[in-house]
């Protein structure tokens, strides 16, 4: 007996379908040149093997993203749905000003120009958000375009951040088989375990009002610092 799909079902697999294509690490944004401080950690000794790259991770999922690009993808997705121009321009602004190294802000910067111009592209390249998102100064941030992106997307703020989160996860994990070395296998578990903590990190951005967003991270500013002048590097950051 055939079925039938309803049209908010087909809506709901074109959300999804889309997500899936926001957070595969093919999205031409360029996620896949940058470690976070990653590489900085392994010339440090800091990770070494499996097990540290995957304390790593850990740690830094509800310590830095959770509590700060993943705080603001939250706000600025409501932000953009309501059209909302100030809000999205006022986050932009606090995600350009808390980048503690200049790496870290050319990453949120390169990769938000990048999404911007992916969305030119796209089915709604016509949207009037995209101009607005276009003239935010200095340039578009990761977070934020994301943000735009999903909205377009018809995607709900858990949804979007679910898939942010795991394009995250997995450009990690791809820069860690690169920088540690590992193999695919051991990136895959650290990808399982990412992939358990992943919902507590969304439940925490969600969560978190403006007034507690924060981005303090010493001990990875310092090794983005010294990732800039290191002497031999596979990443921009």
């Amino acid at each position: 007996m055939a079925t039938t799909t309803t049209p908010t079902e087909s809506a709901a697999a074109a959300t999804q379908l889309q997500l899936m294509w926001l957070a595969s690490p093919a999205l031409p944004v360029g996620g896949f040149s940058y470690s976070e401080g990653l590489e900085a950690a392994v010339d440090a000794g800091l990770v070494h093997d499996e097990a540290s790259a995957a304390i790593w991770l850990s740690d830094q999922l509800p310590l830095v993203l959770a509590r700060s690009d993943a705080a603001v993808l939250a706000e600025a997705c409501s932000a953009w749905a309501g059209h909302d121009e100030p809000a999205a321009r006022a986050l932009n602004h606090w995600i350009s000003q808390t980048r503690e190294t200049a790496e870290l802000r050319l990453q949120t910067e390169q990769m938000g120009r990048s999404l911007l111009e992916w969305l030119k592209n796209s089915p709604h390249a016509d949207d009037a958000r995209l101009p607005q998102l276009a003239a935010l100064p200095p340039a578009p941030t990761w977070p934020v375009a994301f943000a735009l992106a999903a909205t377009l997307a018809g995607a709900a703020s858990r949804e979007a951040l679910m898939a942010f989160a795991w394009g995250w996860a997995e450009n990690m994990a791809q820069a860690a088989m690169k920088a540690v070395p590992l193999g695919q296998a051991a990136a895959q578990r650290m990808l399982t375990t990412l992939a358990a903590q992943i919902p507590a990190a969304i439940d925490t951005a969600l969560s978190t009002p403006a007034d507690a967003r924060q981005a303090f991270a010493p001990g990875l500013a310092i090794l983005s610092s010294r990732h800039e002048t290191q002497y031999s590097r596979l990443f921009r950051s």
